[in-house]
């Protein structure tokens, strides 16, 4: 007698792929561009530079943010760095107090432009970046070289040149120094997106 046998057998495999948790990341990137003309309106340089959004700046931009009810802005303005005792470009940790490596131009450093700093205004928000209105116009009155551009706003900031109220929201440097002279017209825009 022949038997048959038959082996049976069963198997299943099942697995689940799906994400632990979802992130969503926030980068402030800012930009300067800067075009200088000189006395007769002739395009003399142009540049453009990526800033550092300093810590205490993305800090005060979050209280205001998240948990700012009456929140009042007080400036923004926007000043120039200077060449003179230029050693580092500007810093996450920088505050106005403190910024070593770098100088403000226009009153005790050259080059110097019509007084005061001059006062950011905004359009309204769109598609996540924020940008001047206008770019802003400094009348240089005296020759020098410049490295680019800082930003300084809240409780206790003012326009004036070499004060050192406020805090600094970003800053951006060139990669070499940049000529002006007097009777030159340096004007630089600001956006800020995330």
């Amino acid at each position: 007698m022949d038997l048959e046998q038959l082996d049976l057998m069963d198997a299943m495999d099942a697995s689940v792929v799906r994400g632990a948790q979802e992130q969503e990341g926030i980068t402030l990137k800012g930009r300067y561009d800067f075009k200088c003309y000189d006395k007769d309106g002739n395009l003399k340089w142009e540049d453009t530079i990526d800033n550092v959004v300093c810590t205490i700046g993305k800090n005060i931009a979050l209280d205001a943010f998240l948990a700012g009810s009456a929140y009042t802005v007080v400036g923004p303005f926007m000043g120039l760095i200077s060449s003179v005792g230029y050693t580092t470009g500007p810093a996450a940790g920088d505050i106005m107090t403190s910024h070593a490596g770098w100088t403000e131009a226009g009153g005790a450093n050259a080059p110097t432009y019509t007084a005061p700093r001059k006062t950011c205004v905004w359009n309204a928000a769109a598609a996540g970046s924020k940008a001047l209105s206008a770019a802003l116009t400094f009348a240089i009155t005296a020759t020098g070289q410049i490295n680019g551009a800082f930003v300084v706003y809240g409780t206790g900031a003012l326009s004036t040149i070499d004060n050192t109220a406020g805090t600094l929201f970003s800053a951006g440097a060139f990669a070499a120094f940049k000529s002006v002279s007097n009777g030159d017209t340096l004007n630089v825009s600001y956006s800020l997106g995330m």
